[in-house]
């Protein structure tokens, strides 16, 4: 069975699960009262949730090609984003630009050249630039920002290609875990022991909110049939560190959000925060 075939199936599992989150989230906040505080913000995010959701199975639904055009896409905005944050040079960026392009094509194309040799290359390509500039002054840190970019954004995207169908369940899970810890911080978070905030890095953050993404990881991997402890370990994971390592480097940058082009968002990497992590964890534990 065709690559392709597989991730069409896995696309036409989520559509319905898809179609009534968003069918019922528009209702939600349709019917918000004014006088409640999130509402229009609530109202962007839907908004840009309808037109994303659909881009996202749309890629995923043509096999590996779409996965790569998806990855490369989100990984060379995102890398924009924390370019802009981290204070690198126009070199670095380029850097990061073609990493988060090649990685998924490598994936795509010659899957097998994916190796330690791949990781040794990008280490060294990394800390060239401010070798060979001399940079005496923050070489250093340019370069140990570089790597942590390519940790965090290329590697994991190439999941995107690599992860085939299961790729569909890790971010519909994460999409609907993150809506559930919302839920879960707001309706338990105000008070009692899960009231606690998770990091002084995001405060908002609660032990309430981690109950809410257990229950909608869980759920979302059980209804389209992808379901063990391992995944769901991976997309729980991702769904609360990624928010936290997020809010670490906006808080040494000195930023509250990485942009301010994504309705109800702020910028990719506040949307994406979460499926980095669970990308790169699900690929660890998937067979």
């Amino acid at each position: 069975m065709s690559g392709a075939l597989v991730a069409g199936e896995a696309v036409g599992r989520a559509i319905p699960l898809v179609a009534g989150a968003l069918g019922a989230g528009g209702i939600a906040v349709a019917a918000l009262p004014s006088r409640v505080r999130m509402r229009a913000e609530l109202r962007r995010r839907w908004r840009t949730w309808a037109i994303a959701a659909p881009l996202f199975l749309g890629a995923l639904y043509l096999g590996a090609g779409g996965a790569f055009a998806l990855a490369a896409a989100l990984g060379a905005v995102a890398v924009g984003e924390y370019v802009r944050m981290a204070g690198l040079r126009s070199v670095d960026h380029a850097v990061l630009t073609v990493a988060a392009v090649g990685l998924p094509g490598l994936a795509w194309l010659a899957p097998g050249t994916l190796d330690l040799r791949t990781a040794g290359a990008l280490l060294l390509v990394a800390v060239l630039p401010p070798l060979l500039s001399g940079d005496g002054s923050a070489g250093f840190t340019r370069a140990a920002r570089t790597v942590f970019a390519l940790l965090w954004i290329p590697v994991p995207l190439t999941g995107l290609v690599t992860l085939g169908d299961t790729a569909v369940a890790v971010g519909l899970a994460v999409a609907l875990g993150d809506v559930g810890a919302w839920c879960g911080g707001t309706a338990l978070g105000r008070r009692g022991p899960l009231a606690r905030p998770l990091s002084p890095l995001s405060p908002n953050k609660t032990w309430a909110g981690v109950a809410g993404a257990v229950a909608a990881t869980g759920t979302v991997l059980l209804v389209l049939g992808v379901f063990s402890f391992a995944l769901w370990a991976a997309v729980l994971a991702g769904c609360v560190l990624g928010d936290l390592l997020e809010s670490m480097v906006k808080r040494e940058a000195g930023v509250k959000d990485a942009g301010n082009w994504l309705p109800g968002f702020g910028g990719l990497l506040d949307r994406i925060d979460s499926l980095l992590p669970a990308l790169l964890l699900a690929t660890v534990v998937s067979p």
